[in-house]
């Protein structure tokens, strides 16, 4: 072979090598983006186990979702020849969250095209992507012994102490754990602060609570044949009939219901929203265990986060509306407490947590676990300044605001223990966990106690109840909007 031929063929081969790298790439640029979606990471505060299933849900969502909000007057119809002509699938319309609806598309774009499709069209409102939420873990324990010790700046010995003592005129449940839970009665248990608890010995001598109180637990669902919870579980009455969803179809929703798995089954396989479901309404007194803010109660289970800790938007949305379902037909649901949250906003939750508020129903937060200030930074759903909901920041056994809490002198407005609580999980079990997810449940419970004793109460009422009886503390000047720690023997009027 001459030279000149040798250089030829060598160009050639070159050429291919060249041709066959470019169309490689090309593909794989073709797959990502066929696989690429909308990812936020969601914590429920407080859990601390890692997630090794993250993508289990991301398969769920093979077609792209979006939740749409029509204009009012849009029909039915209407929106199924809409989304029929963009060759989508109606999944749900949100019954009770007004003109809301859950689209999927069959042509593989990705959400946010799909979400543009329909924001361009005129009988839309506005459109977002069905965004993916995970468990995520909080902290490590290293941070949580030292949230728990405090800081010298924080927890400054010449702060006024508050003392109180066991048999001060409090009552005492004889439940095992008891003397553990020092968010109820803080003696300076394991290096804590005397008196820096919610005064709930002293409230139970007013109330202990009251089972026509309904709190739904919207999270990981909850262990409903926990021996400390059973009793004092939600069960649908005989004379209502069971849930029934125009899209969804006909639920036996005995005990809650199950929007990650769309049945009437909220058993929790995760432990998250069962230790947030014990602080509340734990049976108390039973010689058993725990007892919670709440000796009586009922507890409404919701779940929307799965076994891996993973749901969606439209599923937070889909137990909000059965909420909404259930208390119109009758069921006294005055509370959802929320121990979850993330800084991506939703036009689409906002717009049925308010809905929720329109039916006289409290929404309660967790403010966040990433050390920031909620006012700069905002964490969602507790940051919607929305007239029904309630942010909560986490405090330790020394009466600091937690290393891990996130604050805001303007968007978080109230504390409560969250470092350090031993609770009911799965199984008959308890442990102890920290995190606003712990501390948004003790508010919960507060707020079933006041209702327990004045059931009238307004929502607005019942927010400032608990904001106007806090009791004010100098580590939360500037960082909660009412200063204070929840006080329930205040709340209910019990000193």
């Amino acid at each position: 072979m001459n030279r000149q031929n040798f250089f030829g063929h060598l160009a050639l081969a070159m050429a291919v090598v060249i041709l066959a790298a470019f169309i490689g790439q090309m593909r794989r640029m073709e797959r990502l983006h066929e696989t690429s979606k909308e990812h936020i990471v969601v914590a429920p505060h407080g859990h601390d186990h890692d997630s090794d299933e993250a993508g289990d849900t991301e398969e769920e969502l093979e077609d792209a979702e979006v939740i749409v909000r029509f204009r009012p007057g849009t029909s039915r119809a209407a929106i199924e020849r809409i989304t029929e002509g963009l060759n989508d699938r109606l999944l749900d319309r949100f019954e009770f969250i007004d003109n809301q609806a859950v689209i999927a598309d069959e042509d593989g774009l990705a959400p946010e095209t799909v979400a543009a499709e329909y924001r361009g069209l005129p009988e839309v409102e506005y459109a977002e992507a069905n965004s993916v939420i995970e468990l995520d873990p909080t902290g490590n324990a290293a941070d949580f012994e030292e949230a728990a010790r405090g800081n010298g700046d924080d927890d400054d010995d010449d702060d006024p102490p508050v003392v109180r003592h066991p048999g001060d005129g409090g009552m005492e449940p004889n439940d095992p754990l008891f003397r553990e839970q020092w968010s109820l009665l803080n003696t300076g248990q394991r290096a804590g602060k005397s008196g820096a608890d919610v005064c709930a010995t002293r409230a139970w001598t007013k109330t202990k609570g009251s089972r026509k109180i309904v709190v739904a637990v919207i999270d990981t669902g909850v262990d409903y044949t926990h021996q400390d919870l059973r009793s004092n579980i939600w069960t649908r009455p005989a004379s209502l009939a069971p849930y029934s969803d125009e899209d969804l179809g006909d639920f036996d929703d005995r005990h809650g219901f199950d929007a990650s798995d769309n049945d009437g089954d909220p058993m929790d396989d995760n432990g998250h929203g069962t230790h947030c479901a014990g602080i509340i309404g734990a049976e108390g007194d039973n010689s058993d265990g725990i007892a919670g803010v709440n000796w009586e109660v009922e507890i409404m289970p919701l779940k929307f986060l799965g076994r891996n800790g993973s749901g969606t938007t439209k599923d937070a949305i889909e137990c909000i509306n059965y909420v909404v379902a259930r208390k119109r037909a009758g069921v006294d649901v005055r509370i959802i407490s929320a121990s979850w949250g993330s800084t991506a906003r939703s036009r689409a939750l906002g717009d049925a947590i308010k809905r929720a508020g329109d039916e006289g129903i409290l929404f309660i937060a967790a403010a966040g676990n990433s050390s920031t200030n909620n006012d700069t930074r905002p964490h969602y759903p507790s940051n919607y300044d929305l007239p029904n909901v309630l942010s909560v920041a986490a405090l330790t056994r020394t009466d600091a605001l937690a290393r891990f809490s996130n604050y805001g002198a303007k968007t978080v407005h109230i504390a409560a223990p969250g470092a350090e609580i031993m609770s009911t999980w799965p199984g008959n079990q308890y442990e102890e966990h920290s995190g606003t997810s712990m501390a948004t449940p003790v508010v919960s419970g507060v707020a079933a106690l006041i209702l327990s004793v004045n059931p009238d109460l307004s929502v607005t009422d019942l927010r400032k109840r608990l904001l106007d009886t806090v009791d004010k503390l100098p580590a939360l000047d500037g960082k909660v909007s009412s200063g204070g720690r929840v006080n329930a023997a205040r709340a209910v009027r019990a000193e």
